[in-house]
């Protein structure tokens, strides 16, 4: 077992135990917060121990499934352990584990896909039912036993401040310089008591640097030395490039026009190359003095606060490669003056994010020809990850801009359709449409508009003639003009696919 001397309060110190031991105080039927953001801060011992357990309760015939909650994606020993196991009869409220999303489309698992920004809110109302036991990655323990969080906060705060019971891991790996980067707000409230979150610009710290939690309800503290399990990014490729161009190029129109500054507003951006892209576009379009709003700190964010295009980023987690990982430990003191690292209920809150005018770059699957969004499902049934936290700043952002290819699987997906399959996000929350193809500015359009935009400027030539055709004939229908639609033909482009492997006609 590791050394103790990240535990500095003796009577936690004194609940040390191994994993395995850990995880019998977890029970068949029970409701486990768990910690862990988009790959990073989840805990890495526990959830395998209590997969062997579960695994051989299962074995003796016994049932034993849990409902897991966590702040959005975790990794293989946590979600992909449990799933395999046949551990997990719930799940919320992000994804993107193999096969715990295999078993979810194969009806094994009960799957919530809901805003980030709404998980504590509802579980605070009591939404989703008593929470038994939380399982907290942290990066050290002081002497009076608050916990040092660790790469990622995401509901950390609500499952320790809600658990009957607390299992903490602490992490050797996590840098001890991550203590002082973090900002936990405790003045949220129920209604009708709430009152104005008092944050005015993204580097504002309004909590402390810690999270606080009853040593009396911890249970069992378990060291690991592990890293967090997240991929290299590929560099961005042609088409993100192009993506990025088309969106760089409108900030610099929408400054000219005089609806931004120079340092734009605070950047949201989702996880993903495109993203990446962007974020590089900006960097060597000589932009400066940006900041950054936003729920997940990736490779191209770091590298823009490192070299100053972004003087202050707020997240509640970072998802960072292993390069960029080695870069952020060996200029960690850079990166704490830089970096704020939040609960998610204030990373993805809705009124923060309108107030400061967040500008939202998130990816999605299709759009339709009147600009709604689906960023979850294929062919309307199947989910892929999730909503994530893309509807908290779609939704409220200053401009909700949504990036993709226009074409996938080798051009037999166009990713503009006349009706989309599943909508995450309605045409009245979607400000701009990108593809490597141009960018549809939507903002003041009417539906009819809207779709002539989207067809001339985002579909792929060989679609783009379809495109037409169905609007023209919907149009000629006799049918309501207002949103035009033909509704025999309106998915059919998904139901081809499905028969054939190909959107063409």
């Amino acid at each position: 077992m590791a050394n103790s001397t990240r535990i500095a309060h003796p009577g936690l110190a004194a609940k040390r135990t191994d994993a395995a031991r850990a995880a019998e105080w977890i029970e068949p039927g029970m409701a486990v917060g768990m910690s862990g953001f988009t790959g990073a801060g989840y805990p890495k011992a526990v959830p395998q121990a209590l997969a062997a357990r579960i695994e051989a309760a299962r074995a003796r015939g016994d049932a034993f499934a849990l409902r897991v909650l966590t702040g959005a994606s975790t990794a293989p020993e946590l979600d992909g352990a449990l799933a395999r196991a046949g551990g997990i009869d719930f799940r919320l409220p992000y994804q993107s584990d193999p096969e715990l999303r295999a078993r979810i489309n194969r009806g094994e698992i009960e799957y919530m896909d809901i805003h980030l920004g709404h998980v504590a809110q509802y579980a605070w109302f009591g939404f989703l039912g008593k929470i038994d036991v939380a399982v907290i990655e942290a990066t050290a323990i002081l002497p009076d036993g608050r916990l040092v969080p660790s790469t990622s906060v995401g509901n950390n705060k609500t499952w320790l401040d809600l658990a009957d019971k607390v299992i903490v891991e602490v992490n050797h790996r996590q840098p001890i310089g991550l203590d002082g980067m973090h900002d936990i707000y405790y003045g949220t409230a129920l209604p009708p008591a709430r009152k104005p979150i008092p944050l005015l610009h993204p580097g504002d710290r309004i909590g402390e640097p810690y999270l606080r939690v009853d040593p009396d309800k911890i249970v069992a503290v378990v060291e690991t030395d592990a890293p967090d399990r997240l991929g290299a990014f590929a560099p961005p490729d042609a088409t993100s490039r192009r993506i990025a161009g088309h969106l760089v190029e409108f900030f610099r129109h929408e400054i000219r026009a005089g609806r931004l500054g120079g340092s734009l507003l605070p950047l949201q951006s989702g996880v993903g190359n495109i993203a990446n892209a962007v974020l590089t576009g900006l960097r060597e379009g000589g932009f400066s003095g940006l900041t950054a709003y936003t729920e997940v700190i990736q490779d191209g964010m770091l590298e823009l606060i490192e070299h100053g295009t972004i003087e202050v980023a707020s997240s509640t987690a970072l998802s960072l490669s292993p390069e960029a990982v080695a870069r952020f430990v060996e200029r960690i003191e850079l990166f704490r003056e830089r970096i704020v690292l939040r609960p998610q209920e204030i990373s993805n809150h809705a009124e923060l994010v309108r107030r400061l005018g967040c500008i939202a770059i998130n990816g999605m699957v299709e759009a339709d020809l009147y600009g709604n969004v689906n960023s979850t499902h294929v062919a309307g049934s199947t989910i892929i990850n999730g909503i994530g936290g893309s509807g908290d700043f779609a939704r409220n952002g200053f401009l909700s801009c949504f990036v993709t290819p226009s074409t996938a699987k080798g051009g037999a997906i166009s990713a503009i359709v006349p009706m989309v399959s599943h909508v995450d996000h309605n045409e009245h929350d979607v400000d701009v449409v990108v593809t490597e193809q141009g960018l549809s500015d939507l903002r003041g359009l009417s539906p009819k508009q809207r779709a002539r935009s989207i067809i001339a400027h985002c579909a792929h030539p060989d679609y783009r003639d379809a495109l037409q055709d169905y609007f023209d004939r919907a149009l000629a229908s006799g049918g309501g003009r207002h949103t035009p639609h033909l509704l025999a033909e309106a998915l059919s482009w998904h139901q081809r696919y499905l028969e054939t492997g190909s959107m063409r006609a």
